[in-house]
Parts: structure tokens; sequence; C-alpha cells
């Protein structure tokens, strides 16, 4: 467990830590000489269970409240510390606004200094003090040990009934110190926000995204093989200098390290702000242990009064890394006043249409209690679908254990999820669309996959069209031949001069095999122009009775089906489809193995990648039987 101090300055915190462990959390030259805390202080204290207690000092000072939010963020109570005889002081109440927008709740009130100040003084300051928060005030002499037993017991008490955080999700731990020890070497300390790491797990510094390996752990002040969160944790790391890391980065799994400019979120004005917080308001953001420049935009909103609340995305000068649900508190251009704070809703946030009634609707699901409530609402409001990998990276969460109901579609570099019911109407729309297609052009058989998607779903993820389309064709709405889709009543018609000139012409492209006349000479060879025989077999084309794969030279379907076959072969042998070993396998020249191979990149078959080619729907082909002498013959769909 994490307790943290909070309070004005000169009000005894240090003093108290010491008291309660026997630590002195001020190290440095200066705090020692000036007799105030300047950075963060550290103290631990081994319990009889075997736990052990942590506590971080955090500064009074008003100088000093970025040191003192990049210590609070992250802790499981606090103490409040008020000296008897001042009483409330500035820096009193603006720590525990700050206790209040990061959620970390004051389980005690300590009052200091009570031999400093009359009975009557503390009783009134007790009073003030009761005004302002519900907590158990404990009388405590630092100094002389007075009060600290029983406080102290309090604190052990609460540690024994305090719960563990869940360790679920990808580790995360919010940098507050960098250091290098002799022997050793770069040592990073912070909170564990989320996750558990371990010895010589592999791990990224965000958002700079440099590679680390953990040599050791120092949990909670001791030697440890792994750490979890809600502790607080030293990693040894390898493969990085001390200069290379600073206060306010993470160090991540690597699956979280995705930093951004632009977050979306919920703001929370404080009721004591000075004054309406207007549109794209220069800010301190502090979020984790970071002190960031920001820009707040208003999204639903063209001003905020002191105590209101606003959808907001926060612009930040530079790319940051940050989680869905991660508090944050904004004060204002100077860094003197604490303006409010509240929690992220998205990272990585559009900058565009950020304030349609559609992106408005989005971030309303995002504020749901529950990471699945969130998404089912998300599925719900988003017709295009929700990015799951997205959604999954940015909650830091697993969405197997979700178990929302969703039309799922997972690819190589796709994970997408849709409400049945936008899925439904998506596929409703395609067959509409079909129907006007037939309509306006009844001698084609139908598009092909890439040109429903431009005319149909042009917003969608090419393999989520990809999976609406199969999902078309095995119910029976819409059938394929080959590329081309179309409704299955749908024919298309030729003349009785067209049907016999076709007959002729489809045998000589059949026995032209893997090397097929070209349109001028099917022409000398019918008796018929060129232009005639280019037109029909672009005709038939369109019905899927042979193939154009370059201009004037058709394939019959039963040679691309064997070339389709050659390919998917070379690929289950060698995880790729290069043209020189097309070449060699089929048999053909160069040329003719690269115009083959860019056909089948063309109607979807295999895709480019760099010098070769990978087979991207093996099933635009089905297996019929085995030709006579060697390759497969295949059947178009």
């Amino acid at each position: 467990m994490l307790i943290g101090t909070a309070g004005h300055i000169d009000h005894g915190k240090t003093t108290l830590v010491k008291a309660l462990t026997g630590v002195d959390t001020d190290r440095l030259k200066e705090e020692k000489a000036r007799g105030i805390s300047i950075e963060l202080g550290y103290a631990f204290q081994p319990l009889p269970g075997g736990e052990v207690l942590g506590f971080i000092d955090v500064p009074g000072h008003e100088k000093f409240i970025h040191h003192m939010l990049a210590g609070a963020t992250g802790i499981d109570a606090a103490l409040l510390v008020v000296a008897a005889d001042d009483g409330v002081m500035p820096q009193t109440l603006e720590h525990l606004e700050i206790l209040g927008i990061l959620g970390a709740k004051v389980d005690a009130v300590v009052l200091t200094k009570i031999d400093r100040a009359t009975p009557q003084r503390v009783a009134e300051v007790e009073r003030e003090l009761a005004g302002l928060l519900d907590a158990p005030v404990y009388r405590v002499n630092a100094v002389t040990g007075g009060g600290v037993p029983a406080l102290r017991g309090h604190l052990h008490a609460l540690a024994a009934s305090h719960a563990a955080r869940s360790s679920q999700g990808g580790f995360r731990l919010a940098v507050d110190r960098c250091f290098t020890l002799a022997g050793t070497g770069t040592v990073v300390t912070g909170t564990v926000f989320a996750g558990s790491v371990r010895v010589g797990d592999r791990l990224l510094v965000s958002p700079s995204g440099k590679a680390v390996r953990v040599r050791s752990i120092h949990a909670q002040n001791r030697p440890a093989q792994a750490a979890r969160t809600g502790e607080r944790c030293a990693l040894n790391l390898a493969d990085v200098a001390k200069d290379e890391i600073r206060r306010g980065e993470w160090v991540v799994a690597p699956a979280l390290h995705a930093p951004c400019t632009r977050f979306d979120a919920r703001l929370r004005l404080s009721a004591t702000a000075p004054r309406r917080f207007r549109h794209w308001t220069p800010v301190h953001l502090h979020l984790g242990s970071a002190d960031l420049p920001a820009r707040v935009a208003l999204l639903d909103a063209q001003e905020v009064a002191p105590g209101g609340t606003a959808l907001v995305q926060l612009v930040l000068d530079a790319p940051h890394a940050a989680c869905r649900g991660d508090i944050f508190v904004i004060r204002d251009q100077s860094a003197a006043t604490t303006l409010g704070g509240g929690r992220i809703l998205e990272p990585d946030a559009p900058a565009r249409r950020r304030r349609t009634p559609q992106r408005l609707a989005v971030l309303a699901a995002l504020e749901a209690e529950s990471p699945r409530d969130a998404l089912a609402l998300l599925l719900d409001c988003s017709a295009q679908g929700v990015d799951l990998g997205r959604f999954a990276r940015g909650a830091n969460l697993a969405l197997d254990a979700l178990e929302v109901p969703m039309r799922r579609v997972r690819a190589a570099d796709a994970d997408y999820g849709f409400a049945p019911a936008h899925w439904e109407r998506r596929k409703a729309a395609v067959c509409e669309g079909m129907a006007a297609f037939h309509a306006r052009y009844p001698d084609e058989q139908g598009p092909d996959a890439s040109r429903a998607r431009r005319m149909w779903l042009p917003q969608l993820a090419a393999p989520v069209c990809a999976a609406l389309l199969e999902d078309l064709v095995a119910q029976g709405r819409l059938a394929r031949n080959g590329p081309w889709l179309h409704l299955p009543e749908h024919k298309v018609s030729f003349t009785e001069a067209e049907q016999k000139l076709a007959e002729r012409l489809l045998p000589l492209v059949e026995a032209g095999g893997f090397e097929p006349l070209w349109v001028r000479d099917l022409g000398r060879k019918t008796a018929v122009s060129e232009q005639l025989v280019r037109n029909l077999l672009l005709r038939l084309t369109r019905r899927g009775d042979v193939y154009q794969v370059v201009k004037d030279l058709f394939y019959s379907k039963r040679a691309i089906a064997e070339l389709a076959a050659l390919a998917a072969e070379l690929e289950r042998s060698g995880g790729e489809v290069r043209a020189a070993d097309f070449r060699d396998r089929t048999g053909l020249g160069r040329k003719r193995a690269i115009q083959i191979l860019e056909f089948f990149d063309r109607i979807g078959y295999t895709r480019r990648v760099r010098e070769a080619h990978r087979l991207r729907a093996d099933d635009m082909f089905i297996r019929k039987e085995v030709a006579p002498g060697g390759a497969a013959g295949l059947q178009t769909r």
C-alpha cells in the first residue's frame, strides 16, 4: 500500500514520516540547508504480515506543486498534514483539491505541532477541518512522539484491510526518478500503474520508444523477481543511458507504446477557479508523473463556469503516452493555480470532426463505468465499426474478457467489431446497391470486390469489406464468379450472333492455355474484325467467362485457375511468390509471369509485398480435380 502526504509548507510532513518510519526523506543538500522539501521523498515500513507500507513525502511549497503532483499520482491513500498553530493554509486547500481530482481518499488528518498551540486553538483548527472533509483527526507531536503510535496503528489497520489492485493489463510505470548507481547502471523509479513486470522482461520507454531490458527489480524497497500494480518500484535497466530517460516518461509493455498529441477527456473545472474557462486555453497538463504544456479545446461548450464540466480535447506540443481512464490535473499557464482535472476518455483522438454529434456520441459511450459497457455502447453508435485493437490498447485490457455480442472481423492487420444490427444494415445496403448496378449495367456480370468496396463500403477497411462480402456469398444473397460478384438471379444476355461468336472464341482461348492468342490473332482465325472480337471478349470478361490479363490478352478460366494454384503452391513452400520462381514454375517468360502476378494483385488474389507477392484470398478459386499430367484443375465460383 502507498500513502502520500499532503499539506502546506513547514507543517511537518517530513518530520511526521520520519517519526512513523525512522527515515528522513529529505536527501538533498539544499533541502537540508533550507529546511524544506524540494523533491519527492520515499520511506518504507515492514508490516507484521510481511507486506510493506510505502510513504511518498511531497513538497508543500507552492513552487513545487508539480513535484507534489508527480508523487500523489498513483497513491492508495493520503495523510493531510496541518500544523495546529497555522491551521488551514493555501497549499492545504490546493493539495486537498488535487487529491480529490486524483481520486485519492484522505484517510486521516494529522494535526502536528500541537505543542505550539493552545487547546482552544487546536479545537478551532479541528472544527475548521471538520467543515472541509470527513476523516479522523490525530493529534501528533512528531518531535516527542506523542500521538505517533495511535496514528501508526491506524495506518497498519488500513494497510491490512487494503485490497491489492488488479494486475491485469500491460505493464506501465510512471517514471519519477532516473539515476545511475556504480556497478549497477541506469535505475528508474516510479509507481506501477498497471500490469506486472519480471526480471528479464523487455519493455519500451514511451514516448521515445527506446527498447530496454529489466536487469533487476526492487519492489517496495526490497529485492524482488517481480513487481505489480500499486507498488513503488525501482527497475535496473539495460540498453539505456541515464540521459535517455527523464521524469514524466513511462516504461511500458511494447504493445502499449502509442504516443500521441491529442487526448479526448472529461474536464471538471474547479469551483474555486478564478474565471470562466475558454476554448484553446493554454495550461500545464499533469499526467502520470509528467508536467506538459498543452492547450484545451472545448468540444461541447463555448466556455465552462467554475464548478462545471465539459468534454475537451487536450492538445500537446509533443507526443506523450496515456491510457483511457488516466487521471489528469490542469494548472494555469503560469503554473500558479490549479484549475481542475478529469479523466482521459480516448488517447490518439482525431483532430478533425471532433465536435460532430457522432464524435460526441462516441465520447459519451466511452464515459461508461465499465469497459464492457463502454464497448457495447461504442458498437451501438459506430456504424463504421470499432477498431478493437485500438480500443484494447487505449484501455490497456484484453478484449476476450469483455464478452460483448458483436460481429468480429480479424485479419493479419485488422481487428474490428460491429454491432449485429449495423452489420446487417451494411449487407442490405450492398444487396440494394448490387440490384441498382445490374439495372444500370445489365450486360456486366457485376463488380469485383475492390469496386464493390469503392461504391458501397468506402469507409470500411479492406479486410472488413472482404468479410462482409463473404458473409453475403455464404448466405446465398450474392454469388461469385471468379473475382466478380452479382446477385444469384442475375444473368448476362447475348444476342444469337454474339452467342455463336462466343462459342467459336472460347475454345480458341481455352486451347491457348498459358500462352493464349492475342485479339488480333483471334480475329484472323475467326475472320471477324479485331474490334468486334475485343468488344465481345470484354463482355465475356464481365460475365466471368474469361479474364483480361493485359490489354487484348484474355485467358480462360481454367488457365487462370491453374496459374493461381501454382502461385499458391509457391506460397506454401516458400512463404511468398517471387516473379523468378513463378516464371520457372509456369514455364512462362519473365514479362508474362510478371503480368500474371500483377493481374492477381489487381483482382485481390494476391498483394504486393516489396519484391514479392502474398496470397490475400486463397479461396477465390476452388479445387475441383487434378488435370491429366500435372497441375490441379480448379473451377471458379
